[in-house]
């Protein structure tokens, strides 16, 4: 634990302090002499009581959640992608619908490439992923905004209302993953900015009744 007492951030099976005198609190447990993280979050100790505090709107992966993220890393037989999440998600080469030449990975996607994929499975292990299916694969053009993914569900809308009145108000095709990274691609730069402003006006008022009609209005003001 870092001095004082203060609060770090932890990952799952982190160690947080060592010692027999310490208990474990919420979202830890003992593991011999270490008090170890179950939770991303705050780790803190107060009176040898130690504790994690999940910070908020992290993304918990779901299987059949579509997700979009950055090529990390490359190995022998696929890309590791940040998705966000404490595990590794992984997409291996069968994922992949085209033939991949094993020696050449990087020419279908490299690092800091974005792509847009889907939650095969989860493991202790990590994440599987996969980009057979239509709407999934690298993101060539366009940009990215990032909302906390708790925010997903006011963006997407009852039955994707939101998000459809987004789509349709600035022409974009529009992108939403689950983990908070949101896909904008328009016919020119305005447009997907434009869409890009109204996601987060969204994101900003996703406490507010009647959210449909105020972001009318919004749009109304901005055209």
């Amino acid at each position: 634990m870092s001095e004082n007492g203060k609060r770090k951030v932890v990952i799952p099976g982190e160690v947080i302090v060592e010692g027999d005198e310490y208990l474990p609190g919420e979202w830890t447990e003992k593991r011999g002499n270490k008090i170890v993280a179950l939770r991303y979050g705050l780790g803190e100790e107060s009176k040898k009581l130690v504790r994690v505090i999940p910070l908020s709107g992290i993304y918990h992966p779901r299987r059949g959640n579509v997700v979009i993220g950055e090529v990390e890393n490359i190995t022998f037989n696929g890309w590791i992608i940040d998705i966000g999440t404490a595990e590794n998600a992984f997409l291996s080469i069968t994922e992949v619908p085209k033939y991949v030449n094993q020696n050449a990975l990087e020419e279908v996607m490299d690092i800091k490439d974005m792509v847009v994929a889907k939650i095969k499975g989860t493991h202790k292990r990590g994440i599987d992923l996969t980009i057979k299916g239509r709407g999934l694969g690298k993101i060539e053009e366009g940009i990215i905004v990032k909302i906390n993914p708790n925010k997903v569900p006011r963006v997407i809308g009852k039955e994707g209302s939101m998000v459809k009145l987004i789509k349709n108000e600035t022409g974009c095709i529009i992108t939403v993953g689950q983990n908070g990274l949101i896909w904008i691609k328009g016919d020119n730069v305005d447009r997907e900015l434009l869409a890009k402003k109204a996601i987060l006006f969204v994101a900003e008022k996703s406490f507010v009744d009647g959210l449909t009609d105020e972001l009318k209005k919004w749009f109304e003001k901005e055209k």
